[in-house]
């Protein structure tokens, strides 16, 4: 497999593998992540849609992922936060541009700038949790967002994000690493 995937091909396959729900990840080409990369085979494999005007990700984990016997780890929590935002700031970026298809140009890439999250009850690794994210303010480069973690009905963590547009397909980006 090489370096350069179709977008649209990878809309397909997005389509055929999971009916008619388009994941934010896998309309991103070369997506490596560990927390939402749909190319990292040993990856976390996140998978984040509109719902309204929130984001949001249901994602199981595993036993490997506890911090505690049975309770999630709390640097998993903060990625899965962190990759659900990033991919959120990028699709915000693109619905607010008339709602444009998520696999046309320019593309965007977001890293993140700031990243706290308040650890409120333990997180239980044996059920799903459901990540929801909504962004709060966009000014320039920088889209402001909250978090939050569910499980069994209990809000166990919450997060200020600030995503940063890092890549932009549209301008001279020169060796930017985040190029991809």
């Amino acid at each position: 497999m090489g370096n350069h995937h179709s977008k649209k091909n990878i809309m397909i396959a997005t389509q055929e593998n999971e009916g008619n729900q388009i994941f934010f990840q896998h309309t991103m080409p070369n997506n490596v992540c560990f927390g939402c990369g749909h190319e990292n085979h040993e990856g976390l494999k996140i998978k984040s849609h509109w719902e309204g005007d929130a984001s949001v990700c249901v994602w199981e984990s595993q036993e490997k992922y506890n911090g505690w016997k049975g309770i999630m780890n709390g640097g998993i929590i903060a990625t899965i936060i962190d990759c659900h935002t990033m991919a959120t700031a990028t699709m915000h970026a693109y619905k607010v541009e008339g709602n444009r298809p998520w696999n046309s140009d320019p593309e965007y890439r977001y890293a993140t700038g700031t990243l706290t999250v308040k650890y409120l009850k333990p997180t239980p690794n044996d059920v799903p949790v459901k990540l929801v994210a909504r962004v709060t303010e966009v000014k320039g480069r920088k889209t402001v967002m909250t978090c939050e973690l569910w499980s069994n009905d209990q809000k166990t963590a919450e997060a200020d994000v600030v995503a940063i547009r890092v890549y932009d397909s549209s301008q001279q980006n020169g060796d930017n690493p985040f190029k991809g």
